[in-house]
């Protein structure tokens, strides 16, 4: 597969956009782009751990489904769920109806309220993962990280389920802890601009 495919205006986007029509809209409009919104980056994880041993498009198509069931990933409110809202999830035909992954986010909310506790905020937290540049790979070369690998196993310390290596890296691409736009891809500068100017949380 090539590095870029020609998007609709004729120009170039990761190979990836052309697996579903609505991905050059997430390619355009999010995909990369430096996140420092606690409630954003707790959606992409929770997102991210649905997604696993499924294709991204299917996550994608529920989100508004998941946004409405789980209150906007707020993660305050969601720590507060119960089993009656488990069984009420499982009979939730617009998501994803896995007990583990449902009962996970609930259980990771909690964590979040910890770690936001402990750490200041979950932005905070998961900035100081940021790879350096010079370090990366080739632009869609890898699946982990060395950074992905470790903030894995110390989510996962701490408590948080459905987060491995893979998962991680991937939500690290999204959120733009790493530009993992191809070279040829017209958004990859535009990425790194915008990290240029974006604020780390502290």
């Amino acid at each position: 597969m090539s590095a870029t495919v020609t998007g609709p205006d004729g120009c170039p986007r990761c190979s990836w956009c052309q697996a579903a029509p609505e991905f050059f809209d997430y390619h355009d409009n999010e995909w990369g782009y430096p996140v420092g919104n606690d409630q954003r980056l707790f959606e992409k994880l929770c997102l991210e751990s649905f997604q696993s041993g499924l294709s991204w498009r299917t996550i994608l198509a529920k989100r508004e489904n998941f946004r409405a069931a789980f209150h906007d990933f707020d993660y305050e409110k969601v720590a507060e769920f119960t089993e009656t809202d488990v069984e009420r999830l499982l009979q939730d035909a617009g998501i994803i109806r896995h007990r583990g992954k449902i009962e996970a986010v609930i259980n990771n909310a909690a964590r979040a309220q910890e770690l936001v506790a402990q750490e200041g905020s979950i932005a905070a937290y998961a900035w100081r993962y940021e790879a350096r540049p010079e370090y990366l790979p080739e632009p869609q070369t890898a699946s982990t990280s060395p950074e992905s690998v470790a903030m894995s196993k110390d989510l996962k310390k701490r408590g948080w389920k459905f987060v491995g290596p893979t998962t991680v890296f991937a939500f690290m691409q999204a959120m733009g802890l790493v530009n993992d736009h191809a070279t040829g891809c017209v958004m990859r500068e535009k990425a790194a601009q915008m990290r240029r100017e974006f604020t780390k949380p502290e």
